[in-house]
């Protein structure tokens, strides 16, 4: 028998010689699979995605022109490397008009990157040595986790809680652990639990970095997607900040751009620089047509302030429907996610003993899509981003959501 050389090539951080023979299947594959067999067994039926993390519009008309004429021009077509400098400009000054933070160099405390997601799972390589820690929050988005795991360093998870208001407990960690953390991640407005954080939050978050060595990566994707009187907060209008952290801000959800792949990371100098040092390895840039669409979309943060009153909109209608149903649920202050606890069960006798299972329920018997969350308690997240074309669709769609939901005696 000849020996399968590939298979036996695959690196430990993959699963070795196992990789690709794993029977297990993770959440996000299971929603899939239960979204396709409910489809098929339901087809006069319509499934109601409310799992979607993405912005369900387009980027705006204008800023599709600016990179429909930016791509036809000769001088466009080189590499970026480490971007455009008037990329850089412009992101210092949307700094400035959206989140009041002053003082940015735009020649050493910003760069460009091809989506958050790129520049989270760079940062790790740039100082993550074997052993060393990142302090996660979950749940969240796990990408500089997976990254510093890869690199051989240690993840110590922080757990979001409803007691906590969804704010890390910095005081629970050990000395240990904070002697060996390096990069601390934080996300706010946050994903999935839609809380906010606070100014005294940030500075308490400060003092925590300078004591202890820490370096904190700030993640403000939803950052300028708050309503109701939440005005944008970045972490570095905090004083001090820059002396230990970074902000990355996307363009994905604030100018419904998540295709486009185009964000920046700003802040500490010493850490942009090892960041792009990192980057000049890994990629060579973003075009730079996309680079100068997003140029425009800096100087027009009114895309921004429609889009959240949409997002802002949608939650009430879905809020209102939730508690109709029999949910306990208050709308968020950010972002396009919505937290709900899960019910015990339902009074024909069904128990859920956990987000995936209730999430698995709500699409093989109601074909409503969420996305589970067991890692501190047991919810399902909400998107607000389905498919509507009209204000009367939204109150259609979300009424079709009540209905459905109000089918099930739920216990709670």
């Amino acid at each position: 028998m000849i020996k399968d050389f590939i298979q036996e090539a695959f690196a430990d951080r993959i699963g070795g010689n196992k990789f690709g023979k794993s029977t297990v299947l993770y959440k996000f594959e299971k929603i899939k699979r239960a979204k396709r067999e409910a489809c098929k067994k339901n087809p006069s039926i319509p499934l109601i995605d409310l799992g979607v993390g993405e912005p369900d519009w387009k980027a705006e008309d204008a800023v599709i022109d600016v990179l429909y004429e930016q791509a036809k021009l000769r001088e466009n077509r080189f590499y970026t490397d480490n971007g455009i400098q008037e990329f850089k400009d412009a992101a210092v000054k949307y700094m400035e008009d959206v989140y009041h933070v002053y003082g940015l160099d735009p020649a050493n405390e910003v760069n460009h990157g091809i989506g958050s997601k790129s520049v989270l799972a760079l940062l790790p390589q740039a100082f993550i040595n074997p052993g060393d820690i990142t302090i996660m929050t979950v749940p969240g988005y796990p990408v500089m986790g997976s990254m510093t795991k890869t690199l051989g360093g240690e993840v110590v998870e922080l757990p979001l809680l409803t007691e906590n208001n969804f704010l890390p407990d910095l005081d629970s960690l050990t000395p240990e652990q904070c002697q060996k953390a390096k990069l601390l991640y934080l996300n706010y407005p946050n994903n999935p639990t839609g809380a906010v954080a606070s100014k005294d939050f940030f500075t308490k978050v400060v003092n925590f970095a300078k004591k202890n060595n820490i370096i904190v990566v700030s993640d403000a994707a939803y950052g300028a997607l708050t309503f109701d009187g939440e005005k944008p907060l970045s972490f570095l209008s905090v004083n001090g900040a820059k002396e230990v952290g970074v902000e990355i801000h996307s363009l994905s959800k604030a100018f419904n751009m998540t295709g486009w792949r185009l964000a920046f990371i700003c802040g500490n100098s010493k850490v942009v620089k090892g960041f792009a040092a990192v980057k000049d390895n890994n990629d060579s840039g973003q075009f730079a047509a996309i680079q100068k669409a997003g140029i425009y979309c800096f100087s027009h943060p009114q895309i921004t302030l429609k889009t959240a009153a949409k997002y802002s909109r949608r939650h009430e209608l879905l809020v209102k429907a939730l508690k109709n149903a029999g949910f306990s649920v208050k709308k968020p202050r950010a972002s396009f996610y919505l937290y709900l606890k899960i019910p015990r069960g339902t009074e024909n006798g069904i128990t859920f003993t956990s987000a995936e299972n209730f999430s698995e329920f709500l699409i093989k018997e109601k074909l409503i899509s969420t996305v589970p969350w067991d890692d501190a308690g047991h919810y399902v997240r909400m998107s607000v981003t389905f498919e509507a074309d009209n204000e009367k669709q939204e109150i259609e769609i979300v009424n079709e959501v009540e209905r459905r939901l109000k089918e099930i005696k739920f216990i709670f």
